[in-house]
């Protein structure tokens, strides 16, 4: 009770950004992303947070926290990097582009030293999730305090259910393309160390390599627009109708499979996993959810777990008339699980005349381990692995290593680790792991998924 007296709390707007895709660039090429990526920073980004009154609190992998104490300045700053980087990418081809993804906030943080934490940076870092490639998401608060200041036109994305955050948060998306001007500067520069501070943090961003969710997020709604004729889908989170709370983790990773499998479709455009669990919980007909999140058709289903025996029903429904395409239960044992999720797919993928290319079915059909267990540990961790907070990250480290023990060849669990490691890192959770330990395992784990899995 004494410490949590003596703790500082201020109000402040938060910029959460990242860089689309990192660990893919870096793969594509490593020296020439490196450079783009500093002359970008050194040259436009430091002397645009610099210039409007910004402070860099924290970098996390390949992205940062920047506290302003004005949303003006927070959002015309956001306005301007995006401009930037969209017109240093002109010249440049597409697969190799350097794009950021930016939300900001204004919310109560608790200070400490130079850091801060609190629902006001999570809400930040949650939106800057929602948010397209290129593009920059405001909560509620923040879009009350800049909506009629710098004439820019806002699209409401309602009420979004963010992971970890009580209430609902009101979002709107800036469109950029409509948005004028900020204002005039000038580059300046920024201290040196603070540019390889930055550099090395980024470089870090190379153990989110094989991310699923990363799959997803690159088929953005942006696309959905420019690209006819492919249908567009969203899966939502599976309901868990067992009688034990715990199986939450089994539902939401069928779910997870199932978006991830599906983006490995190039007929398809699917919605990312953040912006489908944000209807978790919501009490929305599917006509209105597919109307929010632009798609076409939605999956939604329920598995019931009971010991090694499963029960799945799944169904695919066309939101503008409400029909269902395509429904089935599946009755099944545990050990059939990764046959079950195959047969799925190709149901869904049927229904909706998409044909696969030789590679997409040997993708879709790769067994991800053979060893069930090992797979249930994965699962686990990956659940755990959405709540960073101390104890979850700690617990998603411990099941990670079990699924490895149990199957060495698991490329996935590799993955996996080598995120939580890096958000060890991010977060300086010393307790858990030293921060040279957590780079070199990242660094070890993402090498490792990689030798296992060059996809």
């Amino acid at each position: 009770m004494e410490q949590a007296q003596h703790l500082e709390r201020k109000l402040v707007a938060i910029l959460a950004a990242d860089v689309v895709g990192y660990s893919r660039l870096m793969g594509l090429n490593e020296t020439g992303t490196l450079t783009r990526l500093k002359a970008l920073r050194r040259e436009y980004i430091e002397p645009l947070i610099e210039g409007y009154h910004g402070r860099v609190v924290k970098l996390m992998g390949d992205g940062a926290l920047v506290e302003f104490a004005s949303v003006v300045d927070a959002v015309a700053c956001a306005v301007e990097i995006q401009r930037v980087a969209a017109q240093q990418n002109l010249n440049v081809p597409e697969d190799a582009r350097i794009v950021f993804r930016i939300g900001i906030n204004l919310g109560d943080v608790i200070i400490d030293k130079d850091d801060f934490y609190g629902d006001g940076v999570n809400i930040a870092a949650r939106l800057e999730g929602l948010s397209d490639p290129g593009g920059i998401v405001l909560s509620g608060t923040a879009y009350d305090q800049a909506r009629n200041k710098l004439g820019l036109t806002f699209k409401s994305l309602g009420e979004q259910r963010l992971k970890n955050i009580a209430e609902p948060v009101r979002a709107y998306r800036v469109l950029l393309e409509q948005a004028p001007s900020a204002r005039k500067w000038r580059p300046r520069r920024w201290p040196l160390i603070g540019t390889a501070a930055l550099f090395l943090v980024l470089a870090a961003g190379l153990a989110v390599v094989l991310w699923p969710r990363a799959v997803a997020l690159l088929r953005d709604q942006s696309s959905m627009i420019s690209a006819e004729g492919k249908p567009s889908i969203a899966v939502l989170p599976f309901a868990n109708l067992g009688q034990q709370a715990d199986q939450d983790y089994f539902a939401e990773g069928l779910t997870d499979d199932l978006i991830t499998d599906l983006s490995k479709i190039s007929g398809l455009l699917v919605i990312a996993r953040n912006s489908s669990f944000s209807f978790r919980d919501r009490s929305l007909d599917i006509n209105e959810i597919a109307k929010q999140l632009n798609v076409h058709y939605v999956v939604e289903g329920s598995v019931r777990r009971d010991g090694d025996s499963i029960r799945i029903n799944v169904q695919l429904i066309e939101a503008k008339t409400g029909s269902t395409k395509w429904a089935e239960r599946y009755d099944r044992d545990y050990s059939k699980i990764f046959v079950l999720q195959d047969e799925v797919i190709g149901r869904i993928v049927e229904a909706l005349s998409v044909r696969l290319t030789e590679g997409e079915k040997a993708q879709i059909a790769r067994l991800p381990t053979r060893n069930l267990e090992a797979y249930d540990f994965y699962t686990r961790a990956e659940q755990k692995a959405y709540v960073v907070d101390f104890r979850s990250l700690g617990e998603a480290l411990s099941l990670y290593q079990k699924s490895i023990k149990l199957d060495p060849a698991f490329a996935d669990a590799y993955s996996g680790y080598a995120r939580a490691t890096v958000d060890v890192l991010g977060f300086d959770f010393q307790r858990l792991m030293l921060s040279a330990v957590a780079r070199q395992r990242a660094y070890e784990a993402a090498g490792r998924a990689l030798e296992l899995n060059p996809q």
